[in-house]
């Protein structure tokens, strides 16, 4: 992936994909919790803070509860990547932040193209 703010593996969150995928395509990952239970989940965005990358997912089972799980992203040159623990408070503080960012923009694209399908 790569420093741009991507929603669900494609910048285009609207039925006119403009990266040439056709439509946005869902990117699945399995995540091992600490009790070593799998859990399948959506990628939400992949986005920077403070030089270091981090990825929000959300998983699918029991979607309702509005769950997402941060973690820091690592990908390497031969495409396999690494998630790794957000560390600190602060640190967790600052990822969530952009998150919420990326979510507000995103409210504010859906709302925009709403008022532009009206005119």
């Amino acid at each position: 992936m790569n420093d741009d703010k991507e929603l669900f593996g494609c910048d285009c969150v609207d039925d006119d994909c403009e990266c040439g995928c056709g439509e946005p395509e869902e990117e699945i990952v399995t995540v091992t919790l600490e009790d070593g239970t799998e859990i399948e989940c959506a990628v939400i965005a992949i986005f920077p803070v403070d030089d270091k990358d981090y990825i929000a997912l959300l998983p699918l089972e029991n979607i309702e509860d509005g769950e997402v799980y941060l973690y820091r992203y690592e990908e390497y040159e031969d495409g396999t990547f690494d998630l790794l623990s957000i560390e600190t408070d602060h640190e967790y503080g600052e990822v969530t932040k952009a998150f919420d960012e990326i979510l507000d923009e995103a409210e504010f694209d859906e709302l925009f193209d709403e008022d532009e399908d009206e005119y």
